[in-house]
């Protein structure tokens, strides 16, 4: 990967457009990015991951990408990032801008635009640039792709960060172990290890849950099997469970086959002493049946002698009866008649009750013409009912002018007085309007003046709470610096103790024939001998370790004063000297008098529509006004014409009515008169003819009751009988009947009667002896039972447990493969030496490939006194495998990395670094990096270590590489002269290049 240039505005501290041509840049394999502190250093980094990988290295990146954009940009120019580089052979060219939130296009206020991204590819052939994608996603996984990494390896590799690769040096194997993980993605391996242990479990509860079902099933077959079965006290899981149970189910089912044996020789037994004495209770019963039997036909033979002259007397009336049938259809012919006759005469009486007295003895006919008169009369008041209808419908029409007059002069009242009033209500209306609209206007100068005091009293809180930040971070500092001196006091004065003992500590080394390291001697005759509170070298070195520590401190300590003193100032500049809570105080103010004036803007609309109300209302009362004027002098024509029809119309009728009071009255009279007649002919007529049938009737009668053999009519009545009297004499007739030949058929059986001659049958004793045989035929059935159930019961539960078990034996063997597989990749079984979990072994072999990358590099920079190795010794209860010392080439003795000193640990996580880039690199498919960032550090070492610091760095380009060191180490600028100056300004900072 090779960058070109890229393109920054709006982005970080860059208030405007600023470029980096990184082709020139890199002309001298060397350039330096240098500038003061808080100009925008790391922020060229940052454009640069943030147009790879659409976000920013580590704790910069939050939000949505709303905080990228800078605060000196002018509202309406949008963040935007362009990239120009090489990878895997490919030109390209990657264009974002972030989400920001600009001005509205209309109105007031502001909106949120999407974030944007283009990606180009230069067509070398054609010599144009051609558009690949504009999705975020597609763009994300084409540079991941091509560059093989993910931006947080991209952060590791090619933007070597400050600080990172120190802490990865001195960190413990847990810290560098995540490091490690994140680097070259080993969760696959981790998952490996949780998957191993989730089957573990997975797979023992499986094996606990077949035992549990196998020891379910043995304690139903011991709750089977009673006393007989003795179930082992095991738990599931336990070794040896399956045998017992199996063992035990044996026995218990030979057991339950003797005791089915034993109770198929009861049953038999029971069955035949159950059978004699069913057989012995049949008879008694059949004996005692027959005697009952023959006593009952006697009893019912004497009531029979009993009842029979009650039995002729019936025979005797069920003969008149049959008799009488033939006359009964002229009695109800008869009855009929009489029953018509009697209603018509009634009838005739009621119909000629309601006629006048001079129709009281008139004759059928003469009623029939005295209707036809009426009918006549009736007929000609036809035309007098439509004159009569029609004069009611123009004493309607006239009330309906009436009322209308009325409501068209309070219409006209109402009308004048509201149109008085108009001048003034208009006049009210449009003052509401132009109030509301200077409100609407003095409701928009006053938001213009809003956001910026918002922003100066943010600012003034800022700067209040920076300037007492600044009073601690100042005593913070003077602390951190007195530590610093004492810690660099102490640790002198034991390296200087430790030089007056140098002689003992060399010689607790020395050894008889080999000789001394500071004289060459093989004897030793006096070798100096250490005194009371001698200094070790460990000693010395921890009191130095300390002393790094408290001037780190201590310059951190300077820096964050110092970035505290620029943010005051800042701060300071843009808020004035006015104190916040004045600030405050005018804010409120122009706040209340913005909703003043919002909530005076917010009736504009109301009153707008208020007028135009009352516009509308006048033009449709002038419009009423005319319309009612219009119809009354329409009412006036009419109201002549309806009173000359009205004279007309009661002439007429007064001739029609007669002495009636109106011609409907006149016609009801006459309509009910002609229906009273017509009613009257009809019942008179019918009266006769009913009196000539019943005269007829009689006469029938008569004839059929001297036919039948009765005397007289009334005879023949009284012996018909009805229905349900002729039924129920028929049915004891027939009862009679049936008694009488059921009795002698009883009397006359051979086997009934030779019954009656023998003893009394006793079957009480008979069934009781019955029902003791049952009873121990049912006891020795549910024992025949009870044993064939539990043979059954145990069979089946023993074929289940060894079904079971078979199932289970595969089930164990692999629960017991994946327990030693899971102990092993988790470092707990005890074929695991080192206790070394899968994931962690996977990273030592990684670590030893980068500690060997980063050796080679090493050597140069220290001169060839330093070596990295790779320790894959346990420490206390962390992760084993990822240990990191140093050898020293001059003690020959392995060390931890810690006892470094500031400029020895840089240069060797710079080592350590450039070494796992290799690796990385090697491992994401070998994509060639062309362009390294390595970011501060340089200060820490003295010139000769910087002049190989650099001629390591310098040898890159032997693979055509470029290297941008960012530092602000003045002596970089003379010994590097391709620079990138980063120049910072109120208004922004501005990227200048030098020397290229």
């Amino acid at each position: 990967m090779r960058l070109h240039r890229i393109d920054i505005t709006a982005f970080g501290p860059f208030g405007g457009s600023q470029s980096v041509d990184f082709d020139a840049l890199s002309t001298a394999g060397l350039f330096l990015l240098h500038g003061p502190t808080g100009a925008g250093k790391t922020s060229v980094l940052d454009a640069v991951c943030y147009a790879l990988y659409g976000s920013v290295p580590g704790a910069r990146q939050n939000g949505q990408g709303m905080n990228l954009r800078s605060d000196h940009a002018e509202p309406g120019t949008r963040t935007e990032v362009r990239l120009d580089l090489t990878v895997a052979g490919r030109r390209l060219e990657i264009t974002r801008q972030p989400p920001w939130e600009r001005p509205k296009l209309r109105g007031t206020g502001t909106t949120v635009d999407k974030a944007q991204t283009w990606l180009r590819e230069y067509d070398a052939t054609a010599g144009t640039w051609k558009d690949r994608s504009r999705s975020h996603q597609e763009i994300g996984e084409e540079i991941t792709q091509l560059l093989g990494m993910s931006r947080e390896q991209f952060c590791q590799v090619v933007l070597l960060p400050q600080g990172d690769f120190a802490r990865f040096l001195r960190a413990d194997a847990e810290a560098r172990g995540r490091l490690l993980g994140r680097l070259f993605d080993t969760q696959r391996f981790a998952d490996v290890e949780k998957r191993l242990a989730e089957r573990r479990r997975a797979t023992e509860a499986r094996v606990r849950e077949g035992d549990a079902t196998l020891l379910a099933d043995a304690h139903r077959m011991q709750q089977e099997a009673g006393e007989a079965m003795e179930l082992p006290e095991l738990a599931p899981g336990d070794p040896g469970l399956a045998d017992a149970v199996l063992g035990a189910a044996a026995v218990a089912r030979a057991t339950a086959r003797e005791r089915l044996t034993v109770a198929h020789c009861r049953l038999a037994a029971a069955e035949s002493a159950h059978a004699a004495t069913r057989r012995a209770l049949d008879d008694v019963r059949e004996l005692a049946r027959l005697q009952s039997r023959f006593a009952e036909a006697q009893r019912r033979a004497e009531r029979l002698q009993e009842r029979a002259g009650a039995h002729h007397e019936a025979q005797r009336r069920m003969e008149r009866s049959r008799k009488a049938e033939a006359v009964a259809p002229a009695l109800e012919l008869r009855e009929a008649a009489e029953e018509e006759h009697r209603r018509a005469a009634a009838a005739e009486a009621r119909a000629r009750g309601m006629l006048p007295g001079s129709y009281a003895d008139a004759g059928a006919a003469g009623l029939a013409a005295a209707a036809r008169r009426a009918a006549e009369e009736l007929g000609g008041l036809d035309a007098a009912r439509r004159a009569e209808r029609r004069l009611a419908g123009l004493a309607e029409e006239r009330s309906g002018l009436d009322r209308q007059e009325c409501a068209d002069e309070d219409v006209l009242r109402e009308a004048e007085a509201w149109l008085a009033e108009w001048d003034a209500t208009r006049a009210a209306l449009q003052s509401r309007v132009d109030s509301a609209q200077e409100a609407a206007t003095r409701a928009e100068q006053l938001a213009v003046q809003r956001e910026p005091m918002r922003g100066r009293l943010e600012t003034a809180r800022t700067r209040d709470q920076l300037a007492a930040d600044l009073e601690q971070a100042r005593q913070q500092a003077l602390a951190s610096e007195q530590r610093a001196l004492d810690a660099r006091a102490h640790w002198l004065d034991l390296k200087e103790q430790r030089l007056n003992g140098i002689a003992a500590e060399l010689a607790a080394h020395l050894t008889d024939g080999e000789p001394c390291a500071v004289c060459g001697a093989t004897e030793h005759p006096a070798p100096a001998r250490k005194v009371a509170g001698h200094v070790d070298r460990e000693t010395e070195d921890r009191a130095l370790a300390a002393f790094q520590r408290a001037e780190e401190q201590h310059t951190e300590d300077g820096r964050r004063l110092g970035v505290v003193r620029e943010a005051l100032a800042a701060a300071t500049a843009e808020a004035g000297d006015a104190p916040t809570a004045q600030l405050e105080e005018q804010a409120a103010e122009l706040e209340q008098e913005y909703a003043r004036a919002r909530r005076d803007a917010s009736a504009l609309h109301a009153a707008h529509e208020e007028l135009r109300r009352a516009e509308h209302e006048r033009e449709r009362r002038l419009a009423d006004r005319q319309q009612a004027a219009v119809r009354a002098a329409s009412r006036l024509t009419r109201r002549e014409t309806l009173e000359r029809e009205q004279e007309e119309l009661e002439a007429e009728l007064t001739k029609a009515r007669g002495g009636s009071g109106s011609v409907a009255a006149r016609a009801a009279q006459l309509e009910r008169q002609a229906a009273l007649l017509t009613d009257a002919a009809d019942a008179v007529r019918a009266a006769e003819d009913a009196a000539q049938r019943l005269k007829d009737a009689d006469a029938r009668l008569a004839d059929a009751a001297y036919r039948a053999g009765f005397d007289t009519p009334q005879a023949a009545a009284a012996a018909l009988l009805d229905a349900a009297a002729h039924r129920e004499l028929q049915h004891r007739l027939d009862a009679w009947q049936a008694e009488e030949a059921t009795v002698r058929a009883v009397l006359a059986e051979a086997d009934t009667a030779a019954a009656a001659q023998h003893p009394p049958a006793d079957p009480a004793t008979a069934e009781r002896a019955a029902a003791t045989a049952e009873h121990r035929l049912r006891e020795a059935a549910s024992a025949r039972d009870a044993a064939a159930r539990s043979c059954a019961e145990l069979d089946r539960l023993s074929a289940r447990a060894t079904e079971a078990v078979r199932r289970l034996a595969p089930l164990r063997e692999e629960y017991d493969r994946i327990a030693r597989l899971a102990a092993l990749s988790a470092g707990t079984s005890a074929d695991n030496e080192r206790k070394m979990r899968l994931e962690s072994y996977v990273l030592a072999a990684r670590l030893e490939q980068v500690a060997a990358a980063a050796t080679a590099r090493l050597q140069r920079m220290s001169s060839g006194r330093y070596t990295l190795v790779h320790s894959d010794d346990r420490t206390g209860r962390g992760r084993s495998g990822l240990g990191l010392h140093v050898v020293d080439a001059w003690t020959g003795r392995e060390r931890d990395t810690a006892t470094l000193s500031g400029g020895e640990t840089f240069f060797a996580s710079l080592a350590l670094a450039l070494g796992l880039a290799d690796v990385v690199t090697d491992e994401a498919g070998g994509v060639r990096l062309d362009t390294l960032f390595i970011d501060e550090g340089f200060g820490s070492l003295d010139d000769q270590t910087l002049d190989e610091v650099l001629d390591v760095l310098d040898s890159l380009r032997e693979r055509d590489r470029s290297v941008g060191i960012v530092s602000h180490v003045p002596d970089l600028r003379r010994r590097i002269h391709a620079q990138l100056e980063v120049v910072k300004g109120r208004s922004g900072s501005v990227l200048r290049q030098r020397g290229v």
